[in-house]
């Protein structure tokens, strides 16, 4: 499930086109998608350390916990014909390996690269499809 404060918005098209566009886009973007599904209309990317511009998959050290972040995007049925797409970018402020890699992650900030990569996103996305 997504984090409750995750930003989300609703898409005249339905969830598995949604997700196509969304991996079609982050791929456009230089990120790795690491996971998607179209039947669950769920894309998940590797870890990206934009300032290399680096992929770092799996749950091994990102090197940069702060700037390092990694992006899920979730799109359910909505209305007939619509999706309600939620996305998430989290990154890990600590490391620690005796505990889920979901359990130590926390949306980022306002303002870090991932949240200004969600931003463009969400907005192309919505004058694709519309809202």
């Amino acid at each position: 499930m997504p984090l409750p404060e995750a930003p989300s918005v609703v898409l005249y098209a339905r969830p598995p086109r949604v997700a196509a566009e969304v991996q079609a886009w982050l791929t456009a973007q230089g990120l790795q998608v690491e996971l998607a599904n179209a039947q669950d209309a769920y894309v998940e990317t590797a870890w990206f350390e934009p300032r290399s511009k680096r992929s770092i998959r799996g749950d091994r050290d990102p090197g940069d916990l702060a700037g390092t972040f990694k992006i899920r995007c979730w799109a359910d049925p909505d209305a007939p014909g619509k999706s309600r797409l939620t996305v998430e970018a989290v990154y890990r402020p600590v490391l620690d390996p005796s505990r889920p890699e979901r359990d130590l992650e926390v949306l980022v900030p306002p303002g870090h690269e991932g949240a200004k990569l969600v931003e463009r996103m969400i907005d192309e996305l919505k004058k694709k499809l519309g809202t």
